[in-house]
């Protein structure tokens, strides 16, 4: 223990010291312009037609914006890939005309399939973002690739990105010898503004060139940000708004289900269900919008994905169903994977940890309204009970205020009532959570966000308490943060999630980023990050320390074409009051060291053929473990990819036992499209540990904006069992928007 401690302490000191040096470098940061560039929208005098082609006299006729500022690879650096940038509206929408010249047209794009919400850094992408309100800490984001498809997103403080937000917008696009072209409508009843003579907007508008990842915007915003940063952000002027609209959208949807089970005694039973509901959407005033949903159906969500879970911490599953997604981000916590008092996964789901069986929700109403000066939102879920469960009510209350330029504070509420049932013997059941959290941005550089929580069971006098504080500065040149979470042994949120309980985790560290500008390392090195983190672990009632480790990466490059290439050495040391499992092995009470490497190989994921690894190798806890995790995708064309991933983990001497044993999971899975509309998906888990496997094929068809027809089968299965579950949904969703 000793020796490891020593190590530590050298590694710890040896790093620290060219960091210190690093904070008095300068940062090539600049402040946003004290007067904002304008962009001007010219009224369109005739029809615009969205094809793709801006062919219009219209377009003709107005000027352009080409002004583009380097932010990848070279801060400020020459342009290679002009783009030009025109603004028409007209009564009901707002167009965005762009052509992205490259010298190589049809050949020089890169997009990876056709699928909507997009992977963002693996394709050629036109992206412009919007803030109608000029909040200067809000954003919605409207992207496109040169085939089409569609990507849009929330930006909340440049730091919580919703990318599951759809609006209701088209685009079209034209490829080009030169390059392509992009044409966006984006109706004005789909964004949200105060009515005003003489409007003014924040707009900033960028292109990723993914060949060689050039990155670029306008108006220029520092490489240390994004373009999600509104700060910097150009006065959009001329427009002429219609008054906000009723703007309601309406959205029923009808299912038909057929379910087959078969029990571990080999009995099998079938069932069809039909059913009926949908969503409305009311914009009340341009500042809040009130939701409502009738007998909840989330048949088409993505199927959560098998993992092995090598950890003694709970495993984070994201949030997969649209109606919870959507203005997720003004919720505390929303940004935090270790704790969230409020997780919608709490809600419809019969076990919120894992792939869960669904529970029915008879309705729900959700209301935000955000503006300036500060925020408020609303929830309540009713949930159905069932045979295993009683029937839950779900609510949350929220209130953020803004102050300064780019800080807020904000308290939530949340509160859950399982409702008695005495037919079953059980009794009313109820929770309580009270957070207080914020976010300060003293300067662009620095964030700091801080949630403090408290939650009671059943109205007792105990209560459990959480806490997170974070801090991190982003100059050019470097990152620097500290990271701490804190959860008691009484912290139970009862709409929450927690990655553990009686647990205190320090995570202090940062990185130096080089960008070579010359020689020979500039012709495929972009940037090179090396660095270190720490990892400490307490236990929270008596501030003993179970676990210090330190990851430590001297080698971190990212190539020109966004490969990557890293070495990780994590030196560790444990000491344990309890006992634990790891993939069903226990893992004794006492003291551990140990040493593990982590190597890392990815290429140009925006090609044909690209390919990953990962292999981790070392003791581990008692025994040792060699992971190897290879995956690659072959995408001969946008309209047909295949991927597959094989995770192998093999252990040796490991557990209380000191057992060898393996646990594999391979995964397979493709995508075939017709066009960005029109698409066919589906993927194969099978894992060796619980001889387990599962199936999900999903098939769509957007005939109309946001209207959907789905085709969804769904398959698990045990090897050693004859336990088998198997559903066929066809699920018709169409949207209409007043």
């Amino acid at each position: 223990m000793k020796k490891l401690s020593k190590h530590l302490a050298a590694i710890l000191i040896g790093l620290a010291s060219p960091f210190s040096n690093i904070l008095a470098q300068n940062a090539e940061n600049f402040p946003p312009p004290e007067i904002a560039p304008i962009m001007q929208a010219t009224k369109a005098k005739g029809k615009i037609t969205l094809d793709g082609k801006l062919d219009e006299e219209d377009w003709k006729q107005t000027s352009y914006y080409g002004d583009f500022f380097m932010l990848e690879p070279r801060q400020g650096g020459q342009v290679e890939f002009p783009t030009q940038v025109r603004i028409l509206f007209d009564e009901n929408n707002l167009y965005i005309g762009a052509f992205c010249a490259d010298s190589l047209g049809k050949k020089g794009i890169r997009v990876q399939d056709l699928r909507r919400d997009f992977r963002f850094g693996e394709n050629d992408i036109f992206l412009v973002q919007l803030d109608p309100q000029q909040l200067k800490r809000f954003a919605v984001s409207f992207q496109s690739t040169p085939l089409g498809n569609q990507r849009d997103a929330q930006i909340f403080d440049d730091s919580l990105i919703d990318n599951d937000w759809d609006a209701l917008w088209r685009v079209r696009t034209s490829l080009m010898d030169s390059g392509y072209f992009v044409e966006m409508a984006i109706p004005f009843k789909s964004l949200r503004y105060t009515e005003s003579d003489d409007p003014t907007w924040g707009i900033t508008v960028a292109r990723l060139a993914r060949r060689k990842y050039e990155f670029s915007v306008t108006p220029a915003i520092p490489q240390a940000f994004t373009p999600y940063r509104m700060t910097y952000a150009a006065d959009l002027k001329g427009l002429e708004l219609p008054p906000p609209s009723v703007n309601i959208r309406i959205q029923p949807y009808g299912l038909a289900q057929v379910n087959r089970q078969v029990d571990n005694q080999g009995v099998s039973t079938q069932s069809t269900e039909w059913k009926a509901g949908g969503e409305v959407k009311w914009a009340v005033s341009p500042s809040s919008v009130l939701d409502l949903t009738f007998n909840t159906d989330f048949a088409q969500a993505d199927v959560d994905r098998a993992v092995n879970n090598l950890t003694r911490f709970n495993v984070f599953f994201p949030e997969r169903r649209q109606f919870f997604l959507e203005n997720n981000g003004v919720y505390a916590g929303a940004d935090n994977e270790d704790i969230r008092p409020f997780f919608s996964r709490t809600i419809g789901l019969s076990n919120s940890q894992f792939n869960a069986d669904p529970v029915p929700i008879d309705a729900g109403v959700r209301f935000t309204d955000r503006n300036q000066e500060r925020s408020l939102a609303g929830l309540y879920v009713h949930q159905r009970g069932t045979p295993f469960q009683s029937a839950v009510n779900f609510g949350v209350a929220r209130y953020l205020k803004n102050y300064g330029e780019q800080n807020n504070i904000g308290v939530m509420l949340t509160q859950r009532i399982d409702e008695a049932d005495p037919e079953n013997g059980r009794i009313q059941q109820s929770n309580t959570t009270v957070t207080v959290d914020g976010f300060i941005r003293p300067k662009d550089e620095l964030t700091i966000s801080y949630l403090v929580s408290g939650s009671r069971q059943n109205n007792s006098d105990s209560m459990g308490v959480a806490a997170s504080f974070f801090a991190g500065y982003t100059p050019n040149n470097f990152y620097a943060g500290w990271l701490t979470r804190y959860v008691d042994q009484k912290y139970h949120p009862g709409m929450g999630f927690v990655f553990a309980q009686n647990v205190i985790y320090h995570n202090p560290g940062g990185y130096y980023i080089w960008r070579p500008a010359r020689g020979w390392l500039s012709k495929w090195v972009r940037r090179a990050d090396p660095g270190f983190f720490v990892n400490w672990y307490q236990t929270a009632s008596t501030l003993a320390t179970q676990e210090v480790s330190v990851d430590v990466f001297p080698i971190y490059i990212i190539t020109k074409t966004n490969g990557l290439i890293t070495y990780t050495i994590t030196p560790t040391w444990q000491n344990f009051d309890f006992s634990f499992d790891i993939l069903g092995q226990t893992i004794p009470a006492g003291q551990y060291e140990f040493i593990r490497h982590e190597f890392v190989y990815r290429t140009d994921q925006s090609k044909k053929l690209s390919l990953n690894s990962e292999f981790t190798t070392g003791s581990y806890y008692d025994g040792s473990l060699n992971s190897l995790t290879v995956g690659g995708r072959v995408a001969p064309s946008p309209y047909f990819a295949l991927d597959f991933s094989i995770e192998h983990n093999a252990f040796e001497d490991f557990g209380e036992n000191r057992t060898d044993f393996t646990a594999d999971l391979w995964t397979a899975g493709i995508r075939v499209a017709a066009n960005p509309r029109l698409q066919l998906s589906g993927f194969y888990q099978y894992n060796s540990l619980t001889k387990s496997a599962r199936i999900n094929v999903r098939g769509s068809w957007e005939f109309a904006p946001l209207s959907f027809l789905f085709l969804v089968f769904n398959e698990s299965s045990f090897q050693e069992s004859p336990v088998n579950n198997q559903s066929l949904i066809s699920k018709i969703t169409y949207l209409k928007q007043f």
